[in-house]
């Protein structure tokens, strides 16, 4: 029950970060809206806030999905070792599955693809990532993961080579910290962000399920291309400690292109079966290959494969 929670949230996360932006009608002006907020991280925590009945049922739920995990040996922090070899054979494979395999048809909801491989998707220009928290997030709460996105941002800058900071000037990667007693406020927020996001996208952010944990959107510079330009991330703040440093490793690192998952990808997070909670090596050498400059966006897999399989030599070569 609880993986199925869990392959739930990463199919839709493969929905929803690869899926090009259609044109809709204008978004109401600010004038016409029921709720336009300021962006989260102006908004001061609530003095002496007591969760809802419903934040604290969600607490409660994580809290047993996190224990349970771990008493399955799973959620490992290890980043793997001598029991999970890769072959530079494998990376490859796991590359295209991850950074181009679609499980959908782009822009048509939930209809299946053909299985084919997609084309190369990434950042050119510089990610400047902010978090945002709702009013229900205390302070210490705030603190502590502020400085976790902070420590993890620098270690993917340092994997990438990409310019990937921390920055409340002009940011385009917002990590959203929100509860259950937030809910209000997400999807005005999400508007003001990108007035003309996809409606049904849109619909994903307004009615989450708790069987999905935390969801990430990617938003190309133009419509349907392959240049990321914007990206939004929603994280549960009811979630326990490692939980929650699973659901940022894993969508921010699935913002920066890593969209997909893999059953046969190991040791790694973009895999449903909870095996890893935290960024492995492997995952570090695929958003490396993935950040190589001569990789560019909307590169299809027969133009890419070349470069991917040389990278993967220097990199693994064997067994690794």
């Amino acid at each position: 029950m609880i993986r199925r929670g869990l392959t739930v949230f990463l199919t839709l996360l493969a929905l929803v970060a690869c899926e090009p932006l259609p044109t809709v009608p204008p978004d109401p002006t600010p004038q016409e809206r029921s709720a336009v907020v300021a962006p989260l991280d102006t908004v001061k925590p609530e003095a002496r806030h007591v969760p809802s009945p419903a934040s604290a049922a969600l607490a409660s739920y994580y809290a047993r999905v996190q224990a349970d995990l771990l008493s399955q040996g799973l959620l490992r922090m290890d980043g793997g070792g001598p029991d999970t070899p890769f072959t530079d054979t494998m990376l490859v494979r796991d590359f295209e599955q991850i950074a181009l395999a679609e499980e959908y048809e782009r822009g048509q909801g939930f209809r299946p693809s053909s299985g084919r491989l997609g084309r190369i998707k990434k950042w050119t220009q510089p990610v400047r990532v902010t978090a945002e928290f709702g009013p229900s997030v205390t302070d210490a709460e705030r603190r502590k993961d502020s400085a976790m996105l902070s420590r993890y941002v620098s270690r993917l800058a340092n994997v990438t080579g990409h310019s990937i900071t921390m920055s409340d000037s002009n940011p385009n990667f917002h990590v959203l910290f929100m509860s259950e007693d937030d809910r209000a406020l997400v999807v005005p927020r999400i508007l003001d962000l990108v007035p003309d996001i996809n409606p049904t996208s849109l619909r994903i952010f307004d009615n989450m399920p708790r069987a999905i944990h935390c969801l990430v959107i990617a938003f190309s510079v133009d419509n349907g291309g392959y240049n990321y330009g914007k990206a939004i991330a929603l994280v549960r703040a009811e979630h326990p400690g490692l939980l929650m440093r699973s659901c940022v490793h894993e969508e921010v690192a699935q913002g920066l292109g890593l969209a997909n998952d893999s059953p046969q990808a190991r040791p790694s997070i973009f895999n449903d079966d909870d095996e890893f909670a935290l960024l492995t090596r492997h995952d570090e050498l695929l958003l490396k290959m993935l950040y190589d400059p001569r990789l560019t966006p909307g590169m299809t897999a027969e133009e890419a494969r070349p470069i991917v399989m040389e990278l993967a030599a220097r990199y693994v070569g064997g067994p690794s």
